[in-house]
């Protein structure tokens, strides 16, 4: 563990300490040398001390390091400082999606499809990078206060798989794939089913299979079949349940193949909930059917019961996250000896087949097998074709999207869709791949390409900013506002709007009507007291602000011999404590050594004290197009009293937005401030609120 205050590698100093999970504990930290908030993970002693993860850790961080996306948490540096091993991430103010489904109970059909294609959207991303997640779950997902969802933890997840951990199943049993929890080979399509039953939670409000422990959970994704929703939920749409399960098919190939086709079809099921297009394809198994007895499966199941008993359970540290979600070091034995079991039973059934083929058990036929006639065989190219199992493509383009899958069913051939855009009616083929006319196999899949209706108008991001301003976008994007209700929101300040119905990025038809949700505020409006000590006096209170806890108007000064004249000696409350929003935290300043001294403090003057009239903004929206765009000089103006003055200029670029601008007013009156960059108004005016303090 780290102290706070610490830098390392004299760049980063820690902050706060904000999550701890397995194999690493999560701190706030300053990047001095870039002048931004980052999140830095730790790994902890007994990962640091093993050098074949350490290293695998580094490659795969690495790895992400090169990959950009917007609902990825980016990795910014992976370090050494003595035995300390360390990543250092993309900082995201948020909450998790497991906190945010607490919160909620379940969440709406949009909102679940939207926070769903989000996550979706970052794996097809890593997926053509050729990374796979391997732990996803709503714990690895983080929304952030604009509202974008980020997938984290990528590069653990697989550093985590390395044979370095043999004494741990990686992953939350909840999440976890069939096919890892019987420790077998997983790709793509396992970060498919964890993302499938990720929906379901948010869904319904529960993961599809609970159990007294953790070997009974995975035996569950093994071998039971989930509730479908729409049986839990008759409003959850069909397609939507059925998108879901497709996702959670134990044989991974009869899950999407891709995030790709995933997205295609979430995005379809906003257009057409009640449509019937998800097709769930049977695999073709030629391996024999092994049935086993009533005193078979009671007897696996009492091996795996017996096994949790003697389970031997770890001490936890008082900080660490509960671990009831972690697979049991026990499991992957279990499973190999059921797995034993079954491998036997299969060799039996083969040895019977062939003896009694053989005429070892006095049953086998002494007849001679009658010869095939090449002639025959050769004489019909068709009937040549279909022994091989091959057939014709047929002709889809210009069919409508029924008529295509239709044809293929019949045809022994399995599809998948991908919407193009086009002047075509709406779900009429386009085009085909393989064509038309060529012999594959059966089971061939076959790309459909369709037209797809115009998506619409997408609902903006309207996230943290007023009734006022949120309604006046909405109007200006063609679309109406019914009304309003309210929610606590622990990422969005109370009155301001903290979400919409429909979810942003939904496509909806022009005139749409749509709710604003107004934040309430935190439901437990508690916050966390900063570091005051050793920090300058106009740090201390921008520190207070920011969490909006209040500084006393005049701190009390004091000698000290350690501690710089002008910065904090000691605070009222320590760091950490949890007060309300508004609490006075009391601080002393330093006045340097009373050694030093060459003269008393001044009087305290008689004459009537001064006053300034301070206020804060924070701009949200980025002025700037692009991240690699050239700085631009940035001007606010404001203007109040029916005057008008420059609140703040400097050069700034892309990375320093979102941020915070302190600026100063003529009086307590509120005050419009206008957003210049390269002197064009780019945003504003926005509301500023000043308050009036003691100089």
């Amino acid at each position: 563990m780290i102290n706070i205050g610490a830098v390392i590698s004299g760049r980063y100093e820690i902050i706060e300490k904000v999550g701890t999970g397995g194999m690493a504990d999560v701190y706030r930290a300053k990047d001095h040398r870039l002048n931004r908030y980052v999140a830095v993970k730790i790994l902890k002693n007994e990962y640091s001390e093993d050098a074949k993860f350490v290293t695998k850790f580094r490659q795969e961080a690495q790895a992400i390091a090169c990959l950009s996306h917007p609902n990825i948490v980016g990795v910014y540096d992976v370090g050494q400082e003595q035995d300390m091993h360390y990543i250092v991430m993309e900082f995201v103010d948020g909450i998790t999606l497991k906190k945010y489904i607490e919160q909620k109970g379940k969440l709406s059909v949009r909102e679940a499809v939207g926070i769903g294609l989000q996550i979706a959207n970052g794996l097809e991303a890593a997926h053509a990078n050729h990374i796979i997640h391997r732990d996803i779950k709503p714990q690895n997902i983080i929304i952030s206060k604009e509202g974008k969802v980020k997938v984290t933890d990528f590069g653990i997840a697989k550093a985590a798989t390395s044979n370095t951990i043999t004494s741990n199943a990686m992953g939350s049993v909840h999440y976890i794939s069939p096919e890892q929890a019987r420790g077998g080979y997983s790709d793509e399509k396992s970060d498919i089913y964890s993302l499938g039953v990720t929906m379901y939670e948010m869904l319904s409000g529960k993961v599809p299979f609970e159990g007294d422990s953790t070997v009974t959970v995975a035996l569950a994704h093994i071998q039971e079949e989930a509730t479908p929703l729409d049986k839990i939920d008759p409003e959850i749409p069909h397609s939507l349940s059925k998108i879901v399960m497709k996702c959670m098919q134990k044989k991974p190939d009869m899950r999407y193949m891709t995030a790709s086709a995933l997205i295609a079809d979430l995005k379809r099921a906003l257009i057409e909930p009640d449509g019937d297009y998800v097709v769930i394809s049977d695999v073709v198994d030629d391996s024999p059917t092994i049935i086993m007895d009533k005193n078979e499966v009671d007897q696996l199941k009492k091996s795996a019961i017996l096994a949790e008993k003697d389970r031997t359970v770890q001490p936890e540290n008082e900080e660490e996250e509960s671990d009831d979600d972690a697979i049991d070091p026990k499991l992957e034995r279990i499973l190999k000896i059921c797995s034993g079991v079954v491998a036997v039973i299969i060799v039996l059934v083969v040895i019977l087949l062939i003896g009694k083929v053989a005429g070892w058990w006095g049953g086998g036929s002494n007849k001679k097998p009658t010869p095939t006639s090449t002639a025959d065989a050769s004489a019909d190219p068709q009937s040549s074709a279909a022994a091989l199992g091959k057939v014709a493509v047929p002709d889809l383009v210009n069919h409508t999207l029924e008529e295509a899958e239709k044809m293929l069913d019949e045809a022994g051939l399995k599809y998948q869709l991908k919407p193009v855009e086009s002047e075509e009616d709406a779900n009429t083929v386009t085009d085909q791949e393989p064509k038309s006319g060529e012999e594959v196999e059966e089971g061939t899949r076959v790309t459909i390409y369709y037209s797809q209706e115009s998506s619409g108008i997408t609902i903006p991001d309207v996230t943290n900013k007023s009734l006022e301003d949120a309604t006046s976008q909405l109007e200006s994007s063609n679309l109406t506002v019914k009304g309003t209700t309210e929610k606590y929101s622990d990422i969005v300040a109370k009155g301001k709007v903290c979400g919409t119905d429909p979810v942003v990025g939904s496509s909806v038809a022009k005139g749409t009507a749509v709710t604003l949700i107004i934040s309430k505020g935190p439901e437990n409006d508690m916050v966390r007291v900063p570091i005051l000590v050793k920090k300058s006096l106009e740090v201390a209170r921008e520190r207070l602000a920011d969490v909006g806890l209040e500084a006393p108007d005049e701190p009390t000064y004091v000698y000290s011999d350690t501690v710089q004249k002008g910065y904090v000696v000691s605070q009222s409350k320590k760091s950490g404590t949890k007060v309300e929003v508004g609490t006075v935290i009391e601080f002393t300043v330093s006045l340097g050594s009373k050694n030093k001294a060459t003269e008393k403090p001044a009087a305290t003057p008689t004459t009537e004290p001064k006053y300034k009239y301070t206020g804060s903004l924070t701009i949200s929206a980025n002025p700037f197009d692009y991240e690699d765009e050239a700085p631009a000089s940035i001007k606010l103006v404001l203007e109040q009293d029916g005057k008008s003055k420059t609140a703040w200029s400097g050069t700034l670029s892309y990375s320093d937005f979102p941020r915070k601008f302190s600026v100063e007013g003529y009086s307590d009156n509120n005050g419009k401030i206008t957003l210049y960059k390269d002197g064009v108004e780019v945003g504003g005016p926005y509301n500023v609120e000043f308050k009036k303090e003691r100089q």
